[in-house]
């Protein structure tokens, strides 16, 4: 591959790695914090079981996660040292205070973990509390980083020097509010369907025992009532995110709607691929005057087509498809939590049919795919920029050779890393199934 290809590929690697279990991070306390407080409330034990269980899964995950966001930390000074010579000057206030909000999350982590049954109840929400802001304030904090990126502030670069450096202003770059809501509300809302699904499945493997099955059919309603809310809340953080694409990156937003002229009552299209050569989108079904009101509330609004951009300002145009999956997915999650809802609360239907079940199964992953799509086109979608308009991706790449080995020792140690991940949760909660925590809630009349 060629040598900017190569860097891309290999950093691209490790970050969709590394996404999935720093989602599984923030999202997961959060269902372990309501867990705890239903455990408080209703003194129902299976709840008790439920946060215990699911934070041993956090344990796991979190010893994957800081592995691989310390490559990928280090990757970035060893393939970007271009863009991390402006980090060092100008955006280095993220590092330093993420070193504190994991230091919060992996003290309370211990806390709760070795002394749940030690502590008074309210330390024991105290704990949870932190562990969440702890891992949520991590990945705002990281993902602050790609938000400057986007929408560069704070200095300027004059005959190749940075000057007029001011890292608060950086900080609290345009974009800052609106990507730290988002990767915050997509990791609940993914972390919520990983739950519905995974209790599904359960579900449906236990159904001749009644005490597992109703056990998880609790956390599927967690899961569902915290995907389905957030989802929404995902859905209108996505609308402000187009709002702001927009603003700030017209060319990312006509890329991922294949916009080649500029218009009033732009049409939004949903599926197709891109046609270069006849600039159109093929095969997609087209909603009228739809990105119009989607980029500005007013079908009115003007947007501004990759025809007046520069050639090689041009994202690659398959972010249509990734835009697509990402509206489509966060759509069908939207509605099938709606659809649970609808069947419990209104008619009143106790037994979710075997349909229903295996729709929340594939829930989890479609949610993950769903995130992975997100980055790869918040990413991709800024091509061929490393910082927006300021800096190009090809004129902060390291000019070492030999990044093709590089590119495969990483592979070879992420296939041993979700190996692993994968063998020591299953090794893990084989050996220590519900029906035996359960049992010894009935023997022992606790845990």
């Amino acid at each position: 591959m060629d040598h900017l290809v190569t860097a891309r590929s290999m950093f691209g690697m490790t970050m969709g790695f590394h996404i999935i279990f720093a989602t599984l991070g923030v999202g997961l306390p959060l269902m372990i914090l309501i867990a705890e407080l239903l455990y408080q409330k209703t003194k129902d034990p299976s709840y008790n079981i439920m946060a215990q269980r699911w934070i041993k899964g956090f344990s796991v995950l979190l010893g994957v996660a800081i592995p691989t966001g310390t490559i990928a930390g280090t990757q970035l000074s060893l393939l970007w040292p271009g863009f991390m010579e402006v980090v060092g000057k100008v955006m280095s206030l993220p590092f330093q205070i993420e070193i504190y909000a994991f230091f919060i999350e992996a003290l309370f982590l211990s806390i709760y973990v070795y002394a749940a049954d030690r502590i008074s109840p309210l330390m024991r929400i105290v704990s949870v509390i932190s562990i969440a802001i702890g891992g949520a304030a991590s990945a705002v904090l990281i993902t602050n980083v790609h938000a400057f990126e986007g929408t560069p502030a704070g200095f300027t670069i004059t005959d190749g020097n940075i000057t007029n450096v001011e890292p608060w202003a950086a900080f609290f770059n345009p974009s800052f509010l609106v990507t730290a809501g988002h990767v915050v509300v997509s990791a609940y809302t993914t972390v919520g369907f990983i739950i519905a699904s995974i209790a599904a499945y359960k579900m449906l493997r236990s159904r001749k025992d009644k005490k597992v099955y109703s056990f998880h059919r609790k956390a599927l309603i967690i899961g569902l009532t915290v995907g389905g809310i957030f989802s929404f809340l995902t859905a209108l953080n996505g609308h402000e995110s187009a709002q702001h694409l927009y603003e700030y990156q017209p060319e990312k937003l006509a890329g991922a709607e294949g916009l080649f002229e500029t218009q009033d009552h732009a049409p939004l299209t949903l599926g197709g691929f891109t046609d270069v050569e006849n600039q159109e989108i093929k095969y997609g079904i087209e909603f009228p005057w739809a990105l119009s009101f989607l980029a500005g509330n007013s079908f009115n609004t003007t947007v501004i087509g990759l025809n007046d951009f520069p050639r090689e300002y041009w994202p690659p145009l398959f972010i249509h498809t990734l835009f697509n999956s990402m509206v489509v997915i966060g759509g069908f999650l939207l509605m099938l939590a709606l659809a649970a809802f609808v069947w419990t609360k209104f008619l009143k239907r106790k037994e979710f049919p075997k349909l229903f079940l295996w729709a929340f199964i594939i829930s989890g992953p479609l949610a993950v795919i769903a995130i992975e799509s997100g980055w790869i086109f918040a990413c991709t979608g800024r091509q061929p920029w490393i910082i927006y308009r300021m800096m190009k991706t090809s004129e902060a790449v390291t000019t070492s050779a030999d990044l093709s080995l590089l590119f495969f020792l990483f592979l070879l140690v992420y296939i041993i890393l979700g190996i692993a991940v994968v063998l020591v949760l299953r090794y893990y909660f084989k050996r220590h199934p519900v029906s035996e925590d359960l049992a010894k809630l009935n023997s022992e009349g606790g845990i």
